[in-house]
C-alpha cells in the first residue's frame, strides 16, 4: 500500500468555483454580466446544486452580487477599486519583500534568479505573453519566503479579488518590460544584500507603477 495519501478528487462545486473564478479574474466574464445557474450548469456539465454552492463562494469573495429579480451579477469594479487593489498589493507584497530579505536562503535566491533569467530570455525573444504568469510566480514566491505563516495566502487572496484581463497586462507593452525587469533585478540585489528596507521600497514602487499603467490604459 502506498504511504502517500492520494489527493481527494476536486468536488463538483470546487470545479465550478475554480472555472468561474478564473474566468472572472481574467475578465473573460466581464463586470456586469448576469450569471444564471442553469446556464452555467449546462455549460460545465454539472447539476445546478454545485453551481449554486460556487456562486455563494464567489459572493463571499465579493466577486458577484445578488439583486432581487436579477439574480447573480459579476461585480463591476471601477477606478477606485483599481487604486485600492494596487494599494493593498503594494503594502502586502512590499512587506513580503522586506521580511524575505532577512530570511531568504541561497537556494531560494538562486531559484528566484533562475525565474528572473527565464523572464529576461522570454523578453529578449519577444515572448511577452509568458511574462505575466512568471511575474506572478516571482512576486508570490518572495511573499511566501517572507511570510510563510499567512502573508503568502493573503497575497493570493488579494490577487484573486480583482479581475485583470490578460490583454491589460503591462508585460505586453514593450515600453514597460525593461522597466519592470529592472525593478525585479533591484529587488533581487536588495534581497541578496539583506536590505529589507530597499527591497520593500522597490517592490512598493514597482507595484504602484503597474497600477498607474492600468489606470491609464
Amino acid at each position: 500500500m502506498s504511504t502517500s495519501e492520494p489527493r481527494p478528487p476536486m468536488s463538483k462545486a470546487e470545479y465550478v468555483y475554480s472555472v468561474l473564478l478564473d474566468e472572472i479574474r481574467s475578465a473573460r466574464i466581464p463586470g456586469g454580466t448576469a450569471l444564471r445557474a442553469g446556464e452555467v450548469a449546462k455549460r460545465l456539465g454539472v447539476s445546478v446544486t454545485p453551481v449554486r454552492e460556487a456562486l455563494r463562494r464567489l459572493e463571499k469573495d465579493r466577486l458577484i452580487s445578488y439583486e432581487a429579480h436579477h439574480g447573480a451579477t459579476v461585480v463591476d469594479l471601477g477606478d477606485e477599486a483599481l487604486a485600492e487593489y494596487y494599494g493593498v498589493r503594494s503594502v502586502v507584497e512590499g512587506l513580503g519583500a522586506r521580511l524575505a530579505a532577512a530570511r531568504i536562503t541561497p537556494e531560494e535566491l538562486a531559484a528566484l534568479r533562475e525565474l528572473h533569467t527565464s523572464m529576461a530570455d522570454d523578453a529578449a525573444h519577444g515572448r511577452h505573453e509568458r511574462l505575466g504568469e512568471q511575474s506572478l510566480r516571482f512576486h508570490l514566491r518572495i511573499v511566501d519566503i517572507g511570510g510563510p505563516a499567512f502573508l503568502g495566502e493573503h497575497a493570493r487572496s488579494v490577487r484573486n479579488s480583482f479581475p485583470v484581463p490578460a490583454e491589460a497586462s503591462l508585460w505586453l507593452d514593450e515600453t514597460q518590460v525593461n522597466v519592470q525587469l529592472a525593478a525585479h533585478e533591484g529587488i533581487l540585489a536588495a534581497l541578496e544584500a539583506g536590505d529589507g528596507e530597499r527591497a520593500e521600497r522597490i517592490m512598493i514602487d514597482h507595484v504602484r507603477r503597474a497600477g498607474e499603467f492600468r489606470q491609464h490604459h
